[in-house]
């Protein structure tokens, strides 16, 4: 049976209306912590002329692979096993890399690793996409997010939601730069860095 998150129906739509726009030029894509592989599959149908690479640790691959099969797709191969930080990284030629609900999850020496990895990843000009909630100046943005936050803790005390401004200075020892933090709908955000 496919795996299936209900979160990623909710949010696809608020997400493909921000990335199509800033994808248009690009030609291959490398998503990070694919999970499901529901993203994958929408985004790449929505976006045909892009190859979306879909990667995860191993034990998420089979879930992956199970969607890319039901969808067949032209644009989107085999998922690559990635574990930020134990895994060495495909050696692959994209444009950009996009990442949804993953450093909320992992813990800071991955997010750590994750940053370092697309900064060694991209070529100049490539961009990075993150999409999730953040807090600012160390404050959540709602309610809601502080809830959120609490649950993570409880699952794994050292997940949590993460802080804009740690985000940010990761992405610059990684040389990229911050070019645009847009809103999206449920106190989320999409963060978009640009390799220098």
């Amino acid at each position: 049976m496919k795996p299936y998150s209900e979160s990623c129906d909710q949010n696809r739509e608020a997400i493909l209306s921000v990335i199509q726009p800033l994808l248009k030029n690009c030609s291959s894509v490398l998503e990070i912590g694919s999970g499901t592989g529901q993203h994958a599959v929408y985004f790449a149908k929505h976006m045909p002329h892009l190859i979306w690479h879909t990667s995860d640790c191993a034990e998420y691959l089979p879930g992956i692979q199970l969607w890319l099969d039901e969808a067949r797709l032209a644009n989107t191969p085999k998922p690559i096993e990635l574990d930020v930080s134990t895994s060495s990284w495909p050696q692959l030629a994209v444009d950009a890399i996009f990442s949804a609900n993953t450093v909320h999850i992992m813990h800071w020496p991955d997010v750590e690793a994750l940053f370092g990895g697309v900064g060694k990843l991209l070529a100049p000009g490539g961009l990075f996409l993150l999409y999730g909630p953040f807090n600012y100046g160390n404050s959540y943005t709602s309610d809601s997010n502080a809830r959120f936050d609490e649950w993570l803790k409880a699952q794994d005390s050292e997940s949590g939601i993460r802080n804009f401004e740690d985000l940010d200075m990761l992405a610059q020892h990684a040389g990229m730069l911050l070019v645009h933090d847009y809103e999206m709908p449920v106190n989320n955000r999409i963060l978009y860095w640009s390799k220098k």
